[in-house]
């Protein structure tokens, strides 16, 4: 009897063991600044470190799977030098605080708050990091989270010389949501990853505002980018899911595609304005900080003031291939898309092209139908009828003609395009459909553009 007794006691006791003690908060005030980092590395599993307002020297470490939270008005200054705040454990969270003052090492990796590869889940949250050099740098953290941060990078540095806003290397499952980024260099930078999500972010006054390279089985959705150079640069990628993005009022392209593969790019708006043209001969990169200029009653008009139509090309792909375009709108472009270098297998219908000044751009001779399963796309300068009502157009949409192909391979012939010559080559063409080069044609276009819900930056 007493034997059983004992084993019992040892039971419970070892019972009690294995249940976790309740997590502790400890508040840091001023006074306390100098043993923040004492704090940290004493600290257990789940411990709540909570700085009051005001001013903390960093750099800190996250050493435990603490949550190191900000009252408003807490400010962490780095000195520097390095990053300002590093994570390396798992399940680690940074909360509520102002982040300043990394280094301006590219090659260190200097950032605000860096998330190291050991630290699997950390969630990075609710922060304001300003004017470092990266923002957030999740460097092989798996499953991390930067989520409802207010990121500021350089101003006033050559873009080059700029870090992130958020940097993500070979971090698989990793997520960017509801972060507004601005400056610096690109929005969120992406290499050697997979299965990502950047969801509901925004950004302004950057090189681009999404930048992907060999980053795989992802998704970018319901992000808005505007006034950058280039809004979503898709490099390398395979198996995308690019949906209800918009693009409004960047400077080159709204959707870049380089050798990105496989992907469904639906639902996406691109909205062309007309700019301040010193966004492209100076180094006036970047956006006025006002509102943006009005888009543009039509498409290619540069008025007195000397403003130019941007971007240059809602979608440019580029030896992309069998790719699905769905469902999307790209209006007031210089070109609507520009569909070049061996692109091969690409499906485009559904689409909405709204006054370009040149819809579409593929210098090639093949013979391209977008149309697919009796349905093409919108195109506003389609002058055809629908005399059956059944809302698609009762003759081929045609973007292009020999003139459009003879301009894009000497663009000096441009002075000739009001000549009378010229003019009996298009009515030609259009009363004799043979004359016509290879290139695209749409044989159902559509004669309203799809039901659809905008987003608004």
């Amino acid at each position: 009897m007493r034997h059983l007794l004992t084993i019992g006691i040892l039971g419970m006791a070892a019972a009690s063991a294995a249940i976790p003690a309740a997590a502790a908060e400890h508040t840091i005030g001023r006074a306390q600044a100098r043993t923040l980092q004492s704090v940290l590395d004493a600290s257990a599993a789940g411990d709540v470190i909570r700085l009051t307002p005001g001013q903390y020297e960093g750099p800190l470490r996250l050493n435990v799977p603490v949550r190191l939270e900000g009252e408003p008005g807490a400010i962490l200054l780095g000195p520097g030098k390095g990053s300002v705040v590093t994570v390396t454990a798992p399940a680690a969270v940074v909360r509520g605080l102002e982040i300043r003052g990394s280094g301006r090492d590219l090659a260190g990796m200097d950032s605000g708050v860096f998330v190291a590869a050991s630290a699997k889940g950390a969630l990075i949250e609710n922060n304001r990091i300003i004017g470092n050099l990266t923002g957030v740098y999740l460097h092989g953290a798996a499953q991390a989270i930067a989520r409802g941060n207010h990121i500021v990078g350089m101003n006033g540095d050559r873009m080059s010389e700029a870090g992130n806003g958020v940097t993500l290397w070979n971090a698989p499952g990793a997520q960017v949501i509801d972060n507004n980024i601005s400056f610096g260099r690109d929005g969120i930078a992406t290499n050697s990853s997979k299965r990502n999500v950047f969801k509901g972010n925004r950004f302004r006054n950057l090189r681009f505002a999404i930048h992907y390279m060999y980053t795989n089985d992802s998704e970018i959705s319901d992000n808005v980018s505007s006034g950058n150079l280039v809004g979503y640069a898709i490099m390398f990628s395979s198996r995308l899911k690019i949906v209800n993005n918009m693009s409004d009022g960047d400077r080159d392209h709204g959707l870049l595609l380089n050798f990105a593969n496989g992907s469904t790019v639906t639902g996406n708006t691109v909205r062309g304005r007309l700019q301040a043209a010193d966004r492209w001969v100076m180094g006036g990169t970047r956006a006025d900080d006002n509102d943006l200029p009005k888009i543009a009653e039509q498409a290619g008009r540069v008025d007195e003031t000397g403003q130019r139509l941007g971007p240059e090309k809602c979608v440019f792909i580029y030896n992309a291939n069998k790719n699905t375009f769905t469902d999307n709108v790209f209006e007031g472009c210089s070109i609507g898309i520009h569909f070049t270098a061996g692109s091969e297998g690409n499906a485009i219908t559904g689409n909405a092209f709204i006054a370009n000044r040149n819809q579409v751009k593929y210098v090639g001779t093949r013979y391209l139908d977008w149309s697919k399963n009796g349905q093409g796309n919108y195109w506003s300068d389609n002058p055809a009828f629908d005399l059956n009502g059944d809302g698609l157009g009762d003759s081929p949409y045609r973007p292009n003609d020999i003139i459009d192909q003879v301009l894009w391979t000497s663009p000096q012939a441009k002075v000739l395009t009001s000549s009378p010559a010229v003019q009996v080559i298009r009515w030609a063409q259009s009363q004799f459909p043979a004359l016509l080069p290879g290139g695209v044609v749409d044989s159902r276009p559509l004669m309203a553009p799809p039901d659809r819900k905008d987003k608004t930056p």
